[in-house]
């Protein structure tokens, strides 16, 4: 069913056909591209921190953090062509990017290495919560395709938090 004549926000050229309703396309892209601005907001911050990471773990943080920005930059285009799967359309712009992020930025001059690792640990477990709603809203409509999507993606991300939860662990303490 072609939704060109219900959604003013999709040119002709991109009216992708769809059994959902236009109402679920809206709420579940719009939920999606939260999510992208917020993988695309985690993925700078993480290799910001890559770059500036310093001290004495070093190359393991450096290697552990590069790793991870690049699962996250692996979610943005399954992210973005989910939207365009569903009918809706998804990010444009930086700016766009920037009015839709949940995940703030980090543009201190320097960052202790303990410090960073707590907040990207913080950021995922943001990430985890959203991907989370997002994917009751799935269920909500019966958009199985972005739920099952979104199931893999919360267990990447369950990953990136424990692995920087145990990087971030004070030396011979079992305490965050």
């Amino acid at each position: 069913m072609s939704k060109a004549n219900k959604s003013e926000k999709v040119s002709p050229e991109l009216d992708t056909p769809t059994d959902l309703p236009q109402a679920a396309v809206d709420k579940i892209s719009a939920s999606l591209n939260v999510l992208l601005a917020d993988a695309f907001a985690l993925y700078m911050k993480t290799k910001n921190f890559h770059w500036h990471v310093s001290g004495r773990h070093f190359r393991d943080y450096h290697l552990m953090l590069d790793e991870q920005a690049e699962a996250i930059f692996g979610t943005t285009d399954q992210l973005a062509e989910r939207v365009r799967k569903l009918g809706g359309v998804t990010l444009r712009s930086i700016g766009q990017i920037a009015k839709l992020q949940t995940i703030q930025d980090n543009n201190e001059a320097y960052v202790p290495p303990r410090e960073m690792l707590r907040e990207l640990m913080e950021d995922n477990k943001h990430m985890a919560a959203a991907m989370r709603k997002a994917h009751k809203l799935c269920d909500d409509h019966e958009d199985t395709g972005t739920a099952q999507l979104l199931e893999l993606f919360v267990d990447e991300t369950e990953r990136r938090t424990w692995f920087l939860f145990e990087a971030s662990r004070q030396e011979s303490a079992n305490a965050a």
